[in-house]
């Protein structure tokens, strides 16, 4: 794997090998986009070209730098994340860490890392920094870190991940180089289902739309959820207004964590969006098998009431994720106030 090797991101790709080639590579980088889309990717391979000894500037992939490198192991190479998800990631283990492990990086964390960017290098003259989820610093993990931008290290490059940069103090995003990923193409994601979960082909499509254009939530996607996709869509759509029992059901069927929640809004998510394209007189649908659900509910639903039900969804989605809200409580409000506009 090498930066010219990541696919599905042409535009952001080309934007960092024209400046490798041109010399002109940014002290900090902010690679802001969805989860799983290829940003970590990247960074690994913009590492392998600015430390790579065999291909300045490009990077080989297969020199004992770029394995290294691609295996989180090379000493020119810090990466910095939550706690919680190094233990995820099986980097530490709950023994390592004192207390329940953070999902935030502290500043404690961004100290340690700034002590080891500022040595000399070891073994390539240029230094790089990955900080995985990096809008995930707490408000004084950030400040300590601005500091740091407003004074880079010499011959170092820091490169942040984000996939909701918003979160981030405006100083810091002004002060990188902003790089966007786009969602993958459904296409892509659902070749990739094929030959790595060995998913027929239509099974992959759908995975790869629910997965919203993320490979890496496609492939971690529970297949068990595209079998209750059905229960899901069809006890939706038999909800009608007053029928408080059957609503406070369904969200509490539903909305038993954050995960199951977010999986549900997204299904229906995809679903609202067939029930417009059916309206619309389209039969090539993500919910093939459910085209004939999809053309009745488009007959008997107004397009304000799809767009409105659309909103509604992603709202509720971003408040749980965002303000880790209580999933079951925010399905409630979204049903009565959907089933109220009705």
């Amino acid at each position: 794997m090498t930066l010219a090797s990541v696919v599905g991101q042409p535009r952001a790709i080309d934007a960092l090998l024209a400046a490798l080639r041109g010399g002109s590579v940014h002290h900090a980088y902010l690679f802001a986009g969805p989860e799983g889309v290829g940003k970590e990717l990247a960074a690994v391979g913009l590492a392998q070209a600015l430390t790579c000894p065999e291909k300045p500037n490009e990077g080989c992939g297969s020199c004992s730098s770029c394995t290294r490198i691609g295996k989180g192991a090379h000493p020119d190479v810090s990466w910095l994340m939550p706690d919680a998800q190094r233990v995820e990631r099986g980097l530490a283990g709950r023994s390592d860490i004192q207390g329940t492990p953070s999902r935030e990086i502290r500043v404690e964390q961004i100290r340690g890392l700034l002590e080891r960017i500022t040595l000399r290098g070891l073994e390539s003259k240029r230094k790089v920094a990955i900080v995985v989820d990096a809008h995930m610093m707490n408000p004084q993990a950030q400040n300590a870190f601005l500091k740091t931008l407003e004074e880079p290290p010499s011959e170092t490059t820091l490169i942040l991940l984000a996939s909701a940069p918003d979160k981030m103090l405006p100083t810091i995003r002004s002060r990188c180089s902003k790089v966007y990923f786009g969602p993958l193409p459904v296409e892509l994601v659902a070749e990739r289902l094929q030959k790595e979960r060995k998913l027929d082909p239509q099974t992959a499509q759908l995975a790869a739309v629910m997965a919203g254009g993320s490979l890496g939530r496609a492939l971690a996607l529970d297949l068990d959820a595209l079998a209750a996709r059905k229960d899901i869509i069809s006890g939706f759509e038999a909800l009608q207004p007053g029928q408080v029992g059957a609503m406070l059901r369904w969200a509490e069927t539903f909305g038993a964590s954050r995960e199951e929640a977010e999986q549900a809004l997204s299904i229906l998510s995809m679903w609202t969006r067939d029930v417009t394209l059916a309206k619309a007189g389209v039969e090539r649908l993500a919910n093939q098998d459910l085209l004939p659900l999809a053309q009745e509910v488009a007959a008997r639903t107004h397009e304000t009431v799809l767009h409105r039900r659309h909103a509604l969804l992603e709202k509720t989605k971003n408040t749980i994720l965002e303000r880790n809200a209580a999933p079951r409580l925010q399905l409630e409000r979204m049903l009565i106030e959907l089933l109220e506009g009705r």
